[in-house]
């Protein structure tokens, strides 16, 4: 038994302008599932593929207060595509900030609604990992964290050090995880996150429980009634557990 990370949920004020600027900046396909919900995905893409990671963009009335502990990175394939991509991001809204990077060959960037990403030079392990090179989360400890979410997916860790570990589907497509040693405490529910799926004839409860074993615990943010579960990794990381598809 197994889960696999399947979608990146954003949470926003104004969903569907968030939407479209994500899906220009992406070249994806936008739709709607439901009434404050914007979906993601590229185009002639049958879900769940792990070729690519989804994006859901969810209404949310709480503003962003604080940098976000888990972001995107954008891959490039040449020093011209980098620059092309970081002129079509600003003339869709995208700003340049300063979070303490330093002297970097990436470019932090924040959305239209102050949520920052980066947009990487070009790097070989990104050649095929389609637009989005790595979903990124600020932890405190690399190697714990590489052992939680290398059990709790079915995703192989490709490397680990005190400083950072990655993790990538075990088919070799898709983007990265990233775990990177980050300063600082996670003080407010993320407004990114990672949403896992069982696979087909899987149990869900049965999954949430092996998840629970690993370290995980039940979070309440505000979810009610849903049909997924809401768990929170060993550093309080918030997830979703989905239903097997």
């Amino acid at each position: 038994m197994a889960t696999r990370p399947v979608q990146i949920h954003m949470s926003a004020r104004d969903e569907t302008t968030l939407g479209q600027f994500w899906a220009e900046a992406l070249g994806w396909n936008m739709s709607s599932e439901a009434p404050g919900v914007v979906n993601l995905e590229p185009h002639d893409f049958t879900y769940p593929d792990p070729a690519a990671l989804c994006i859901d963009i969810v209404a949310v009335p709480e503003p962003k207060t604080v940098k976000n502990r888990i972001h995107i990175d954008l891959a490039t394939t040449s020093p011209a595509h980098q620059a092309e991509l970081l002129e079509h991001l600003q003339a869709l809204g995208a700003v340049p900030v300063d979070i303490g990077q330093g002297d970097v060959p990436w470019t932090v960037l924040a959305d239209i609604e102050g949520n920052e990403f980066c947009v990487l030079a070009p790097q070989t392990a990104h050649q095929d990992t389609g637009p989005i090179a790595a979903v990124v989360i600020d932890c405190d400890n690399p190697r714990d964290m590489a052992r939680f979410w290398g059990a709790a997916t079915d995703w192989t860790l490709h490397e680990v050090a005190d400083d950072y570990a990655l993790l990538r589907s075990t088919h070799g497509v898709g983007p990265y995880l990233e775990l990177l040693h980050t300063p600082g405490e996670k003080t407010v529910k993320n407004r990114v996150h990672l949403d896992l799926r069982p696979y087909p004839g899987d149990d869900q409860a049965t999954e949430v429980a092996r998840l629970q074993a690993l370290g995980a615990v039940p979070v309440d943010i505000g979810q009610g009634d849903v049909p997924w579960t809401v768990l929170a990794d060993i550093e309080g990381n918030e997830f979703c557990v989905l239903t097997p598809s």
